[in-house]
């Protein structure tokens, strides 16, 4: 495994020939990148080569990002940076002008962000900037206007479909609030290969998306590799990281601790903090034990037959159905039929792609949208037949924790507030009150000097603790978990994953977990819902599930999923 110390001299022998001149497309020589008193990058070190993905892993903070945002010319005001070299195609970047990095941003070097919403221009279509950057490097000037705007608008239906955005000439015309989280991502990495940039510089550019769409952006970025352009990743993902990238820059308080090609990085790693974000990834081999400590946690399953021994589920929802008004004024089934039972102290994972009706499925089971056929029972009572008055009395009976918590956050309110607000509804208030959000805090991991911080103050796995806390509050008996792992690093998920299978075995909570992560979804779920197109194609025990699927679509989003070791299935 090539060291630290000679990561910059092992890459040398590969090097392409760049502007009739022999040297990689991107080398970077002892980058310090300072914020004030802070060095935030210590000595990094790397070169890219034409044709080559590098992958650059670590957790927030690690100064992955910063580093790659020095190559784009974005590290930011403030920052202060030195280095021996940071190159790009021969041609030096340090001391750039605004002017002169506008003529190398997008052209020659891509950058693909991981929050979509703030990249693209809110006030244009996506087909208007997907366009705009085509035309720019492809450089339509001749021709009649009507002709170049039609191939214009055709180029930019086909880099859509490239990156798995369904019906592309709809999405092409709407806006970026018009499109889920994960079109947006789609449609912000349509922008960025729309130029062909030499580099290309992927900022966590799978988070957000689904397996098998996952898959597909993971071939675009192969693609242009194969055309023989430069790529670096920066992911939490180490699988996405073992299925792209020939060499891994491992990244830990600003400096690389460990660089080499990707499979002995991965398969035999040198340095503890490798192994320990290895040891971190929840997967089939992981189920019935914590991440952190590899200890096993005791069984909390209840017997799942309990419907027909007349034991309370904590849900039971049954043939649940919601349509919505299309923009045609036609409607659009977007939940159809789904059932399934939930006992107390036992996890269902519902899986599929955006727009599959997960979301609209939780919040039926949530109470916060009205089904229009079908029922929610909650502990063996009416739920969704109730009307908001009614639910209102046994609202603390069932949580949710969010994707991002922070937007569920009042800015305004520190975390005592925050938790205070949720035992309201069951009647605690002052020095009660006091003493339950130190038990809270206490409960995942969090000091009580946190009580007045508030959420911007807080890192993310810090927040997501507050969500839990929040969420355990009104002591549910059901929690409604969306996506609550899916933006954090590797080893900050198996800390939260951990505080959630604790949480359960003390408490007997049940949880309805959505994630399009399978391999969490096998490490924390007791029953599998997969779901397509707004119904059920395949519900029952997760090992069956994941082992031996039956339905094809299950088959098919179970071999999009790339894994550390690509002989291992993901069941």
């Amino acid at each position: 495994m090539t060291t630290v110390a000679s990561a910059a001299a092992g890459s040398a022998d590969r090097t392409e020939t760049v502007g009739g001149t022999n040297h990689p497309l991107a080398a970077v020589r002892d980058l310090r990148v300072s914020f004030g008193d802070r060095e935030v990058v210590r000595g990094v070190s790397f070169e890219v080569n034409a044709g080559e993905c590098l992958a650059i892993v670590g957790e927030s903070g690690s100064g992955k990002s910063v580093t790659a945002r020095t190559l784009i010319g974005l590290t930011g005001d403030g920052a202060r940076i030195d280095a021996d070299a940071v190159t790009f195609g021969g041609r030096s970047l340090l001391g750039l002008t605004d002017r002169q990095w506008r003529r190398i941003r997008g052209r020659e070097i891509g950058f693909v962000l991981q929050d979509a919403l703030v990249s693209l221009d809110q006030l244009r279509t996506v087909g208007s900037e997907i366009g705009e950057a085509w035309s720019a490097h492809h450089g339509l000037r001749v021709g009649p206007a009507a002709l170049r705007r039609a191939e214009r608008e055709e180029k930019v239906v086909e880099l859509l479909g490239l990156v798995g955005v369904p019906e592309p000439r709809v999405r092409a015309g709407q806006r970026p609030h018009e499109l889920s989280g994960g079109l947006r991502q789609r449609a912000l990495i349509a922008s960025a290969i729309a130029q062909d940039p030499k580099l290309l510089i992927a900022d966590e550019p799978t988070t957000a998306l689904d397996a098998t769409v996952q898959a597909q952006i993971l071939d675009v970025l192969g693609e242009a590799k194969e055309r023989g352009n430069g790529v670096i990743l920066i992911s939490h993902d180490l699988a996405v990281v073992a299925r792209l990238a020939d060499r891994v820059a491992v990244m830990r308080h600003g400096e690389i601790v460990e660089y080499g090609p990707t499979d002995e990085v991965l398969r035999a790693p040198e340095h503890e903090y490798t192994r320990s974000l290895l040891a971190s990834i929840p997967s089939r081999t992981s189920k019935g034990t914590l991440l952190t400590t590899g200890e096993t946690l005791a069984s909390t399953d209840t017997d799942d037959s309990s419907a027909g021994t007349g034991q309370k589920l904590a849900l039971r929802v049954r043939d649940v159905r919601k349509s919505f008004a299309a923009r045609d004024r036609s409607e659009r089934a977007a939940v159809r039929g789904i059932s399934f039972d939930l006992a107390p102290g036992r996890t269902l994972g519902i899986v599929g792609e955006s727009g599959s009706g997960k979301t609209t499925t939780a919040r039926i089971v949530l109470g916060l949208t009205h089904p229009d056929a079908g029922t929610v029972e909650l502990n063996g009572h009416p739920w969704s037949a109730l009307s908001d008055k009614e639910r209102r009395a046994n609202r603390h009976q069932i949580s949710v924790i969010y994707q991002d918590p922070l937007s569920s956050f009042d800015p305004r309110w520190d975390v005592e507030r925050i938790l205070r607000d949720s035992l309201r509804s069951r009647g605690l208030r002052g020095s009660a009150a006091d003493e339950r959000v130190s038990e809270l805090l206490d409960h995942v991991g969090l000091s009580d000097t946190f009580r007045h911080r508030h959420p911007l103050k807080l890192s993310g796995g810090q927040r997501q603790r507050v969500a839990i806390a929040r969420a355990l509050a009104p002591e549910p008996s059901v929690i409604v978990c969306d996506e609550p792992v899916s933006a954090l690093d590797v080893s900050i998920q198996a800390r939260i994953l951990d505080l959630l299978a604790r949480l359960q075995a003390e408490t007997g909570v049940a949880l309805v977990f959505i994630s399009h992560d399978l391999g969490v979804i096998h490490h924390v779920a007791d029953d599998i819902l997969v779901m397509r197109d707004g119904a059920a194609v395949e519900y029952g025990d997760a090992d069956k599930v994941f082992g031996d699927p039956d339905h094809p679509y299950t088959r098919e989003l179970l071999a999009a999923v790339p894994t550390i070791d690509e002989s291992e299935s993901v069941a």
